[in-house]
């Protein structure tokens, strides 16, 4: 665990230091986010958050590769963190030039996907899918197939969520951190190693999304951008598929203190993405349905997202995005704590946590001040 720490720290720490660097060359190279009328910023600002995560995940890496512990684990660790990096940069590499150039929606799906076949084609992909009481085996061309359109369908709901100063990077950080207790606690508790591609990957992802919050937090000095938004979608997807091809999948069955997980445990890496960008998947879904249904493309902007509405509602800038961490947090962590514990404790606990969370969804803007 203190491994793990400090590839956090060190993602951290990088990604904070090259976030102010990656803003001063936004500036020069004018990759400027204009204010527009479906926009909620008030001023210009500088792009290129993504750039910084990215240096932040790549010094995570090359320290991970001197420590102790996890420098001796097994080559599959490593290779598939390689390949995340690799495909990572690739789709950082898409949304800076979108950010600069602004790319039609073809050609910045046709990036995704190159970074999804990249790291798919270097080991990264679902060799089984699970069902319940059973688990279908995968070709080479299906487990490519789903795969893809797990990152792909991932990075573009970071990318849709992407609408408020902090809420990706935050949502994602909170994403990362409930998967990495999720791996970490199911090897632990089924006797695996401890090294594990998912926990290294998204331990890095979360110190990096936390290093650029002070940066990106309201209000925002800079935004992460498409080359930030996807970035981190791309490696919160690919870390849940390769705990897939790490575990055997009958061995993963005890959930905390020797009891059997509710959910079929490795199920969870399979939808735990969607659960844990729940609120993103939805208001890409509902997005995708108003547009068309008004006759226009599904990838026209609009003002009508679900943190659009909670500004309309009442709820301040700052408050709307802790409000959705509050949502995120509830579903990642309820997902996961589902999972290990059994019993109706967890069950009432999510419970609980779920009316507190609707409370502050509805009641704050009746009785709150709109300064935090």
């Amino acid at each position: 665990m203190r491994e793990y720490l400090v590839v956090f720290g060190v993602a951290l720490g990088v990604t904070y230091l090259l976030a102010s660097v990656a803003r001063m060359l936004a500036v020069r190279f004018n990759a400027v986010a204009k204010v527009r009328d479906r926009d909620v910023h008030a001023v210009p600002t500088p792009y290129f958050g993504g750039p910084a995560m990215l240096g932040g995940l790549v010094a995570a890496y090359l320290v991970a590769t001197h420590l102790p512990f996890l420098s001796r684990a097994d080559e599959a660790v490593f290779g598939d963190a390689l390949a995340v990096i690799i495909g990572g940069a690739v789709i950082c590499l898409v949304g800076v030039i979108d950010d600069l150039y602004e790319l039609d929606a073809l050609s910045k799906f046709a990036g995704q996907a190159l970074a999804a076949v990249i790291v798919v084609a270097m080991g990264v992909k679902f060799v089984y899918l699970p069902l319940y009481g059973n688990y279908l085996g995968l070709d080479q061309i299906q487990a490519m197939i789903f795969s893809v359109l797990l990152i792909v369908g991932t990075a573009n709901a970071v990318n849709f969520v992407d609408g408020l100063d902090g809420l990706a990077a935050g949502m994602v950080a909170i994403g990362a951190v409930a998967f990495f207790s999720y791996s970490f606690v199911l090897a632990v508790e089924n006797g695996e190693t401890r090294a594990i591609a998912a926990s290294l990957l998204t331990a890095a992802l979360a110190g990096a999304c936390v290093g650029i919050l002070p940066h990106n937090f309201f209000p925002a000095r800079m935004f992460i951008g498409d080359s930030g938004s996807m970035l981190i979608g791309f490696v919160l997807a690919c870390s849940s598929i390769s705990l897939t091809g790490q575990f055997p999948a009958t061995s993963l069955s005890e959930g905390i203190g020797g009891s059997e997980a509710t959910f079929l445990p490795a199920l969870l890496p399979l939808i735990l993405p969607f659960t844990m960008l729940l609120v993103p998947f939805l208001d890409l879904a509902l997005a995708v349905v108003r547009r068309t249904r008004a006759g226009r493309s599904p990838f026209s902007p609009d003002k009508m997202h679900i943190h659009h509405r909670l500004l309309e509602i009442g709820h301040s800038h700052r408050r709307a995005v802790l409000v959705m961490y509050m949502i995120a947090g509830l579903v990642a962590f309820g997902s996961v704590v589902v999972s290990l514990y059994s019993g109706w404790p967890s069950i009432a606990g999510f419970s609980v946590l779920a009316v507190i969370t609707a409370g502050a969804v509805f009641w704050l803007p009746r009785i709150g001040s709109k300064t935090l």
